[in-house]
């Protein structure tokens, strides 16, 4: 293939569509098969039971499909699955998935991952995600669509981030944050609601007014959130609130625990 450099290998068992750019000194396992149009651009590493979509771009020295960093993985064929219309800009790390879980690390589409973000083995991260320099999400986190992630940010394993959460920079997160919610600080605490997010997906001022009256008085109450969201009597008022509903069922879902209010 012409768009093949020849300074790069690229395995013969490899299923490149013939607009795949590869640039010089990428290597390309057997097991790797990459969609329409995606460009490595050079020194790109992709490895191990790989499967990239379309449109896709990963500058220089980008690590696709390595090895988990988990003492269990034994070289078992768990998988790495990259939707279309990503960027992955220098230096990004998606390892692959462990049998711990589903057996794969999973990026939906349109997202902006910066340099050195890290998104370890089992990480699922949805549609239109933007991730800033120097991320890292260790093993099994969960990254709903739309969420905005500020650089240096670390997340501990098992912590989910609901869709539309946006998380101010250089923060460290230990418990969930539901959707829709801002986060910062080390360890993060809630801060509100992503309210220009939710404008931008075309959400009333009414509905706004309620997620945000919904949060603030979880805030003041002297219940726990999981104990406000069981109160049926306190949640009367918010039933037809169709992101409040969202929220409820992540709080009551969380196994390790919302993230704390303003200390």
């Amino acid at each position: 293939m012409s768009n093949i450099h020849p300074s790069a290998i690229v395995d013969k068992n490899a299923k490149l569509h013939e607009t795949v750019q590869v640039g010089p000194f990428c290597i390309v396992g057997p097991n790797v098969e990459i969609g329409a149009n995606t460009v490595l651009f050079s020194h790109v590493v992709v490895d191990g039971h790989t499967t990239i979509g379309e449109n896709n771009k990963f500058f220089q020295g980008c690590s696709i499909g390595a090895p988990p960093q988990d003492n269990s993985y034994k070289g078992e064929p768990t998988r790495t699955v990259i939707g279309n219309n990503n960027t992955f800009r220098e230096y990004c790390s998606i390892h692959r998935g462990t049998l711990k879980e589903n057996q794969i690390t999973k990026i939906g589409d349109n997202c902006l991952f910066m340099a050195y973000v890290h998104a370890g083995h089992d990480v699922v991260v949805g549609n239109n995600c933007t991730i800033a320099n120097s991320t890292n999400f260790a093993g099994h986190v969960k990254i709903g669509d739309r969420v905005i992630i500020g650089g240096g940010t670390q997340i501990q394993q098992f912590v989910s981030l609901g869709r539309g959460a946006y998380i101010g920079g250089a923060s460290a997160l230990d418990r969930d944050i539901p959707s829709f919610c801002t986060a910062m600080g080390n360890r993060a605490h809630l801060k509100g609601i992503n309210i220009i997010g939710m404008k931008r997906q075309g959400y009333s001022k009414q509905e706004i007014s309620e997620v945000v009256d919904f949060l603030r008085t979880i805030e003041s109450s002297n219940l726990s959130p999981r104990s406000f969201v069981e109160n049926a009597e306190l949640m009367a008022e918010y039933k037809d609130n169709r992101v409040v509903i969202e929220m409820v069922d992540q709080i009551k879902k969380s196994e390790i625990g919302i993230a704390p209010f303003n200390p």
